[in-house]
């Protein structure tokens, strides 16, 4: 896995207040699909509904179009049920009291991208299960915390790295966060797990998605016939959390976060300077 230098796209003030736009249309999607969810529902429901909360904002769902091993992507959202990890298909599948649900959504507004996920659970469940949401959680802010200036791509990993070892939960290694901006995906890859290697030096400019994936079981997953949703490959619960940020001179800035969320410690938020 490669950090290339070359490729990276550092963004002015100008530019990240563009991504900002599209980072809060991406977050109004999510908060729709959060009011909305419940059991009884389909995968295919909740899709119609980001889908038109992006349009009607005025963006493109940007993961419709994104090339996959069998066909382009064809919808707003990646909706991933239990040992789903990440790009699920929507489908009529009925979710069920008891699941967790992943929704993974992004926007495009005036060519800039934003790029966020949130886990969710279906009424009463398990301990385990609300505990694995709540520490995937954890490790996303653990990572975007550290993405400051001066610090390595490695600092960011192993803060999200720490918190997964540390409730025993297997961290997905072949799924990354990445660099965003006029691309959904850029340089450079964020990984949730140490290298061994430095990486990149954090700057003021740089746009990352910021995306730990955690399982109850192994960090090996396998990918299903659809070409696009990846599970566990031993059927353990996974859950996955996801914030577009922007790095400024005073630390990390959320371009995503939904309605009264509130992360504490960190400099600037959405709304500071938009």
């Amino acid at each position: 896995m490669l950090f290339d230098r070359r490729r990276v796209v550092l963004k002015s003030r100008a530019q990240i207040e563009h991504m900002a736009v599209a980072g809060r249309l991406t977050a109004a999607a999510l908060d729709a699909v959060a009011e909305a969810i419940r059991p009884g529902l389909t995968p295919l429901q909740l899709n119609a509904i980001a889908d038109r909360v992006i349009r009607d904002g005025g963006g493109t769902p940007n993961f419709i179009g994104v090339p996959g091993h069998l066909e382009p992507f064809a919808h707003a959202t990646c909706i991933s049920i239990d040992d789903e990890v990440v790009h699920g298909v929507p489908d009529g599948r009925v979710i069920r009291e008891g699941q967790m649900v992943s929704v993974d959504c992004g926007a495009t507004v005036e060519g800039w991208n934003g790029d966020s996920a949130r886990t969710f659970l279906m009424g009463a469940v398990p301990d385990e299960m609300r505990r694995l949401s709540e520490v995937t959680r954890e490790g996303m802010i653990a990572g975007v915390r550290a993405a400051v200036p001066g610090a390595t791509l490695e600092d960011v990993a192993g803060a999200i790295e720490d918190v997964g070892l540390a409730a025993g939960y297997g961290i997905v290694r072949g799924y990354v966060g990445h660099g965003i901006g006029h691309e959904m995906h850029e340089e450079p890859q964020v990984t949730n797990y140490r290298t061994g290697r430095k990486g990149r030096v954090i700057e003021p400019g740089l746009c990352l998605a910021i995306e730990p994936m955690f399982t109850l079981g192994s960090h090996e997953t396998r990918l299903k016939p659809d070409g696009w949703t990846v599970a566990t490959a031993d059927g353990s619960l996974a859950a996955h959390w996801e914030h577009t940020i922007a790095v400024t001179a005073d630390g990390p800035r959320v371009l995503t976060l939904a309605v009264g969320e509130v992360i504490e410690g960190l400099p600037l938020l959405a709304e500071v300077g938009a």
